[in-house]
């Protein structure tokens, strides 16, 4: 693995990390909008297992998905739960997470594809992996969060 180097400005990836469950993951800033502090949002009649209901934002709803919960990690709440409000399908949804821990500037090489034994639905969250000072991040692909049925429950939901 190559050191990470600043190299011209375009070859640059800014990353929103996070952690769920301990583990380090990330979105690409330009699909975050905002970072909440965690609200317990309105909950929905029969929604998905992984929907925790609707937070108001902006004067609209809009969907909340517990991250913990859909990367199967347990989802205590504390002090520094945080919701990352996400670009998303052309509307927006809001992701509860850990906490957020930095927005990381990385060269775009250094976000490497998963490796081959990540296969199914994981490998399809990931859009790629950075390995720094010893931490593996995993970004993560936000329109693939939820699958088509998903998405589809998700709409009848709210």
């Amino acid at each position: 693995m190559t050191a990470i180097t600043g190299g011209s400005g375009g070859d640059d990836v800014q990353l929103v990390t996070f952690k769920v469950g301990g583990q380090d993951f990330a979105f690409n800033i330009f699909q975050v909008e905002r970072i909440l502090r965690y609200e317990a949002p309105a909950p929905l009649p029969k929604a998905p297992e992984f929907l925790e209901g609707v937070l108001q934002y902006q004067g609209a709803a809009i969907p909340l998905v517990d991250l913990r919960k859909r990367l199967g990690t347990a989802a205590p709440l504390r002090d520094d739960t945080r919701t990352v409000i996400l670009e998303f399908d052309g509307g927006k949804i809001g992701v509860i997470v850990d906490t957020v821990t930095e927005v990381l500037q990385v060269a775009a090489q250094a976000v490497t594809p998963p490796p081959g034994i990540v296969k199914g639905l994981a490998a399809e969250y990931i859009a790629g992996m950075v390995v720094q000072n010893g931490r593996t991040i995993v970004v993560l692909n936000t329109n693939k969060l939820l699958n088509s049925n998903e998405k589809l429950a998700l709409q009848g939901a709210t």
